[in-house]
């Protein structure tokens, strides 16, 4: 586990998973406004594209839960990147959403493993409080087609991944908030 950053040496990292429609977005939101402290700035990384309608409804209705006080950085591919130029010590960077982004380097065809590891090792270097969000996707049917099945496996990687790093990991089902780490 990364040790707390505020004497200066690491990170504080919360990874947020939960089903789709679950409140896990909601509750990040919430937890990130908690974790701010007055000097900071309040980032919200956005992982998603706008590819159809039906995505563009979903960012307007992310949007708009979010006050003035929410910088947005758009991040759908390089996450390490954004995470770097946003960090600081004060600040609270809300990266929305893992899966997203896992489905972007997949579609983009890059290598998920090297980026994935890549993400973990620089969070070690960054002082920000980082707060994650996933879908949990392994908790389903088997999909039927060879880049569902990729896209799972690549999901529960990341997720694994992050969840191993994370000072705190929260399960959100239908709205409530459960602490399963530590």
């Amino acid at each position: 586990m990364i040790e707390i950053h505020r004497n200066g040496a690491k990170p504080m990292i919360h990874f947020v998973l939960g089903g789709a429609r679950s409140g896990k977005s909601a509750f990040a939101e919430t937890l990130a406004l908690s974790k701010r402290q007055p000097s900071g700035r309040l980032i919200y990384v956005a992982t998603a594209q706008i590819f159809d309608d039906e995505m563009r409804d979903r960012i307007t209705l992310h949007q708009d839960r979010r006050g003035p006080e929410w910088e947005l950085c758009e991040a759908p591919i390089d996450l390490g990147a954004a995470l770097a130029e946003h960090d600081a010590a004060n600040n609270v960077l809300l990266v929305d959403c893992l899966s997203v982004w896992t489905t972007n380097l997949l579609i983009g065809e890059h290598d998920i493993p090297t980026i994935r590891d890549a993400l973990c090792t620089q969070l070690e270097s960054l002082q920000s409080t980082i707060i994650f969000v996933a879908s949990e996707t392994g908790l389903g049917i088997v999909p039927d087609n060879a880049l569902s099945r990729r896209f799972r496996d690549e999901s529960g990687l990341v997720n694994q991944s992050v969840a191993a790093i994370a000072n705190e990991v929260f399960f959100v089902t239908a709205g409530i908030a459960t602490k399963i780490k530590p």
